[in-house]
């Protein structure tokens, strides 16, 4: 679907990206990560066929941007981080003029607007002056034109930039619904975004790509974390004896239980099968169970301390 190839963009001496290069498959959702400067929108510039690379291809379902870039625009929605917006016009008025723009039939368009109006919760407000508008409610609108033609990419930059918490909400759950039919790469410095509707992040550092994993994989710790019931130093032989597991940590207590960190190499879902089945053969109280997470905010905190890069 979405393939980058070596993307570099150089202004004079300032590499602002460097040799990127990824692919996305259909119906995915990426999310591109990174500090402020750190490339996001210079990527989804080139991405999007907006700005010239300096070297480097972008090919879209195989189609090269730099010979093809009409036909493949008309693929994409984008919204830019400062989205493009006519203050002088109605919400009504700009969605006419941008179905307009992308080409969409007459006998469309109607229908189109008015779902884009549903989709983005706009209906309340579409014969109001853009100018008017809240700074979230003009980020509703410019998420608007980015999903009016029902196009094949969504490329969204800071999509909830000025959204208040019950339409960031709202905004997560468009996001799922688009991603039924279309590939979605949003770029955020916000990592609770990112965890809510991602499968998979590419981390961008310096210009360069730092980390692209899914999602899971990055928050994988290859420990579990359990608390039981039951003599400590019993409960550690025990479970340090499981083939699973190869080391056995306390990290708390109460007069109930002890809370243990229990690492079993990556094997999360069997360590906690192993773990379940013998504190039941034990008899030991069991009041937690569950894989012990990294935040994304531990792996972006390592990144840009270590400056790591694979």
């Amino acid at each position: 679907m979405i393939e980058v190839e070596k993307l570099t963009k150089q202004y004079g001496d300032i590499t602002a990206v460097d040799q990127i290069s990824f692919a996305i498959q259909k119906q995915e959702i990426v999310g591109i990560l990174g500090h402020n400067g750190a490339g996001k929108t210079t990527t989804l510039k080139m991405v999007t066929g907006f700005l010239e690379p300096s070297a480097g291809v972008v090919r879209i379902n195989g189609k090269p941007m730099e010979t093809q870039r009409l036909s493949i625009q008309k693929q994409m929605g984008y919204l830019p981080e400062n989205s493009p917006l006519y203050p002088e016009m109605t919400v009504l008025e700009y969605l006419d003029y941008v179905a307009d723009l992308w080409g969409v039939a007459q006998g469309d368009k109607s229908s189109l607007i008015r779902e884009a109006l549903a989709q983005t919760r706009l209906e309340e407000v579409s014969s109001q002056l853009i100018e008017t508008l809240s700074k979230g409610y003009k980020q509703r609108v410019g998420v608007a034109q980015a999903i009016l033609h029902r196009p094949e990419i969504f490329i969204l930059d800071e999509p909830t930039n000025g959204l208040d918490p019950t339409q960031i909400i709202q905004m997560r759950q468009l996001i799922q619904d688009l991603s039924q039919r279309a590939t979605i790469i949003i770029s955020t410095h916000i990592l609770q975004e990112i965890e809510a509707v991602c499968d998979r992040v590419i981390v961008i550092h310096g210009g360069k790509i730092a980390r692209d994993a899914q999602l899971a994989e990055l928050q994988s710790s290859g420990a579990v974390c359990v608390s039981l019931g039951g003599a400590q130093q019993q409960v550690k032989k025990q479970l340090s004896g499981l083939p699973e597991v190869t080391d056995v940590a306390v990290l708390g207590q109460t007069s109930a239980w002890v809370r243990y960190r229990v690492s079993v190499g990556g094997r999360e879902d069997k360590g906690c099968a192993a773990i379940s089945r013998m504190a039941a053969q034990q008899g030991w109280t069991l009041y937690e169970l569950a894989p012990q997470k990294v935040t994304l905010e531990q792996v972006f905190r390592q990144i840009n301390e270590g400056g790591a890069h694979v």
